[in-house]
């Protein structure tokens, strides 16, 4: 049995431990992770073989959780672990991004990562942990990396910074955010906040390079203590000296063909140019191997230089923008007749086709995961980015890419978008591109923002989001330029794509990855600032098509109202076995749902269903107030007065002496059983809570005799004698009456 190989970090009150040589050994590279009650096993392997050359790194991440590690059973009919949820995919996108650069491309195998988290106490996230763990299992496995990289989260907590906060502490954050580097450098960042300013996202991730930094160095310890010589690269020696008059004649063809005002104008004049200079030397191509795949990488290399060159030498971009000039934009709303809000946000060549749809609570999505107890969120955004929307074909799927913007934009709107006891909706956001160059998670974000206020949902303010490109020179990036609202081919050739999403006032979402060393505080300042300057310009166009949420919610949309009962009344509210509360919807065609601190919700279709709910509930918890006149329903008669259901529940007597200013000989010449009548609540008896009521005083209140007679063919029978009448037993107070109504024809 190999030994056992363990450094630690200590990370506030605790220590971060990476240990190798004892699981999963067979594995290139093998770390198990734990910090307090939190642990990660992460494994890294390749293929046996290197295939031919790849201009890519052929790496995958598969981040998962196991039920287990929190002490719980999955959910579902099959008891066992299934796809990987969106929690799990953000997480291995979050590893992915700032790992993928630092393998080497001529290493040419397939490599996979499996970060799993095994053991979780509820408290310290476990994302962390596994970033770290991931990239110490590359940096002592065999496998080439010019890393180690690693990652922290930061919040700001009281406006204080904290450094892998708990969860506890996340949830009372205004900023949470994931930052990933290397020893030289931050290369990545994303998260989200409440409107925070460029400043305290700034100070944030200075904040963490320090941290980042004690990380890298000590999963440098660890590769001193149990690293593995690493695997060879492919060499390529070919004598590519036969592109270089191949070169010189294309360069002017690409030069112009680079520069246009459409995606597919400058992509027909590359492929031309192509064409052109693939005819002129076909024999010379012929006589390589490979010299089809020479000359379409040349034509990249020579798009990359002069893309880049002509933006740091002149300013110009390929569609003739300046660095920070930003595409036109066309904002629609109400574009879709029956959706209860819709918009179009249109921004170049990228388009966003945005619907917001109200629901009820049971519509609100369950969360069930390691990291707490089921819980539920009641705002949602769906990304959708079919293949039409770049001109090609191809399966209509949900992939990572999916999942990740449409989280990007989820947290960039989430810090607006009121809470739930404020708006009691379940508010579901899908963004469908239409059209793609470059943003597309930034359009959604923007179009997104729109439909919401079209359908009237109660944002405090206005959202949209920008993404920005970096263009260096030179060892030092001494050369640089920052480009606004990137396109496809800057977010391609570029060195950083850098999202940004936020209101007048702050920052709601942010997402960076950078694919150079790192850049400079100047640089990030510079970048956010000009960010800061392009939303506002974007905000000012949003707000000329729709400068608020409409007034009212849609009109197709279910119509909420909201009401509070005490504790002790949520029982009455919903009954024995739910009777009380189905019957309420079933009569009123509402739907209601009764929270354990006694807030009723309904739904209701229109607003006249969801009005007659809430009078129902409002009546079962209203308590009896002497004076008061009831609409009452007569429940039984009796020879010496009538019962009267005044609200739901709660009956009272009304006496045979208080139907009328003369004499009654039988309770049923002037009430029938089922009748609805108004009864004036004129006693309740403090011992036993029995009410006594008046019809004759609800009717005629000032004394004049006005009580209807039954029509003669509609009593129950002739009224009998004085000898014939039974003599009846005083009602007295305190003394239970269980005798029973006559028998009628009509009973």
């Amino acid at each position: 049995m190999s030994e056992v190989k363990k450094v630690s970090v200590q990370l506030g009150d605790d220590y971060l431990v990476f240990e190798t040589g004892k699981i999963a050994k067979q594995a290139n590279g093998a770390v198990y992770a734990h910090y307090a009650g939190s642990a990660v096993i992460a494994t890294v392997c390749c293929g046996e073989a290197p295939s031919q050359p790849l201009d890519y790194v052929p790496v995958s991440v598969e981040y998962n959780e196991k039920y287990y590690a929190a002490g719980k059973i999955p959910g579902g009919f099959l008891k066992r672990e299934g796809k990987p949820k969106d929690k799990e995919i953000l997480v291995s996108r979050l590893i992915d991004r700032p790992m993928r650069p630092l393998f080497e491309k001529a290493f040419s195998r397939e490599i996979q990562i499996v970060p799993t988290v095994i053991s979780t106490d509820q408290i310290n996230t476990p994302d962390i942990i596994a970033i770290n763990a991931a990239s110490a299992a590359v940096t002592i496995s065999d496998i080439p990396f010019n890393g180690p990289i690693a990652g922290v989260r930061v919040a700001l907590v009281d406006g204080q910074y904290v450094i892998n906060p708990t969860f506890q502490q996340i949830e009372n954050s205004d900023l949470d955010i994931v930052v990933a580097g290397t020893r030289e450098g931050i290369t990545m960042v994303e998260g989200g906040a409440h409107e925070v300013s460029e400043q305290n996202m700034l100070d944030a991730i200075a904040a963490a390079q320090p941290v980042i930094t004690k990380l890298c160095d000590a999963q440098l310890e660890l590769k001193a203590l149990a690293g593995k010589e690493k695997l060879p690269v492919l060499e390529v020696t070919e004598d590519l000296s036969w592109l270089e008059p191949i070169r010189e004649y294309a360069h002017p063809l690409v030069e112009k063909a680079s520069f246009g005002e459409s995606k597919f104008s400058r992509h027909d004049a590359l492929k031309q140019a192509q064409a052109e200079t693939r005819e002129k030397f076909a024999d010379v191509i012929a006589e390589h191997e490979d010299g089809g795949e020479q000359i379409a990488k040349l034509f990249d290399d020579l798009a990359y230089e002069i893309l880049r060159a002509s933006i740091l030498n002149e300013g110009k971009r390929v569609d003739g923008r300046g660095v920070k000039e930003i595409r036109p934009i066309t904002c629609e709303v109400g574009v879709l007749a029956r959706t209860h809000g819709s918009a179009l946000f249109t921004r170049g060549e990228t388009q966003s086709l945005a619907v917001t749809t109200l629901g009820t609570v049971q519509d609100e999505q369950l969360f069930d995961d390691i990291d707490r107890d089921k819980n539920y969120s009641n705002f949602m955004l769906h990304y959708n980015f079919p293949p039409y929307s770049v001109g090609e074909t191809g399966r209509l799927t949900t992939g990572r890419r999916e999942i990740g913007h449409g989280h990007l934009a989820q947290r960039a709107l989430q810090a607006v978008v009121p809470a739930k006891d404020e708006f009691p909706y379940t508010v579901r956001v899908v963004s469908e591109i239409m059209e793609s160059n470059g943003s597309s998670s930034m359009a959604s974000v923007c179009g997104g923002c729109l439909s919401l206020m079209d359908a009237g949902v109660p944002i405090s303010k206005p959202v949209a989001g920008i993404a920005m490109g970096l263009i260096t020179e030179g060892a030092d990036y001494s050369r640089y330029k920052i480009l606004s609202d990137i396109l496809g081919e800057e977010d391609h050739l570029g060195d950083m794509d850098f999202k940004v999403a936020g209101t007048r006032d702050g920052i709601t979402a942010f997402q960076m990855d950078i694919k150079i060393a790192g850049v400079t505080p100047e640089i990030m300042s510079q970048a956010l600032q000009q960010a800061k300057e392009g939303r506002y310009h974007i905000l000012g166009i949003m707000e000329q098509t729709l400068a608020g949420p409409r007034p009212e919610v849609n009109q197709y949309a279910p119509k909420i109202l909201t009401t509070k009962v005490d504790e002790d009344k949520i029982g009455a509210v919903i009954g024995t076995g739910g009777k009380t509360i189905k019957g309420i919807a079933q009569a009123t065609g509402a739907e209601v749902n009764i929270d354990d601190d006694g807030t009723v919700t309904i739904y209701g279709k229109n607003t006249a269903c969801a009005q007659a709910a809430l009078e129902m509930v409002k009546a079962i918890i209203e308590e009896p107030e002497v004076g008061k006149v009831y609409q009452g329903t007569v429940k039984r008669l009796m020879d010496f007065g009538a019962f009267v259901e005044i609200l739901p529940g709660k009956e009272g007597l009304c006496h045979i002496s208080k139907l009328a200013r003369t004499r009654v000989e039988n309770v049923s010449d002037v009430l029938s059983v089922g009748q609805v009548i108004p009864v004036k609540l004129i006693e309740i008896d403090r011992t036993g809570g029995r009410l006594s009521l008046s019809y004759i005083d609800a009717i005629d209140p000032d004394g004049e005799d006005k009580s209807p007679k039954r029509p003669a063919g509609d009593r129950d029978r002739k009224p009998r004698s004085d000898r014939d009448r039974k003599p009846s037993k005083p009602f007295n107070k305190g003394e239970k009456h269980e005798s029973k109504p006559r028998h009628t024809d009509e009973s």
